[in-house]
């Protein structure tokens, strides 16, 4: 057992763990976040997808002690009880139906629209095909994307605007 440190939106969590324990089970037990899900257990659905500087990570294979730097979990994505434009826009579009792979879906997205904030559609697809939905709703997630980087461009225009005047 080793004494492992993680920020994690924002806070800073040490538990005394198995360095090789998956990050996934530290965020869920240990942290006790619900976000990030445990879908196939090997990296391949999704469903624990969390952000780790900047860059989509499967929790579910990922060493706890490998971990350098911010993890972001779905729960951090909310600031001052004000929704992320993504998560208003899964409710908008009404996405999720069993709602299992959504946290994974999420987080992938916004890796997406940090790094494309204007993604067409064949890029949305392409990105997002590495994240399962069993309840196929990926014309649902394909339109949820486009409106929150619609979203996030015009808020991004305004403070610009803001700045400027």
């Amino acid at each position: 057992m080793s004494i492992i440190t993680l920020r994690v939106n924002g806070a800073t969590h040490s538990v005394d763990v198995e360095p090789a324990t998956p990050l996934l089970y530290i965020l869920r037990n240990d942290v006790g976040l619900e976000g990030p899900r445990f879908g196939c257990g090997l990296g391949q659905c999704g469903a624990c997808t969390v952000i780790i500087n900047g860059a989509a990570v499967r929790s579910c294979v990922t060493p706890c002690s490998s971990v350098k730097g911010e993890i972001t979990t779905l729960e951090g994505l909310a600031k001052d009880g004000t929704l992320h434009p993504l998560q208003q826009a899964w409710i908008d579009e009404q996405v999720p139906q069993c709602g299992f792979c959504q946290s994974g879906q999420i987080m992938t997205a916004k890796v997406l629209l940090d790094r494309t904030p204007n993604p067409t559609d064949t890029e949305i697809r392409e990105w997002m095909s590495r994240t399962l939905c069993r309840c196929m709703t990926y014309y649902r997630i394909q339109a949820a994307i486009k409106r929150a980087a619609t979203a996030m461009n015009t808020a991004a225009a305004s403070s610009d605007t803001e700045v400027v005047a």
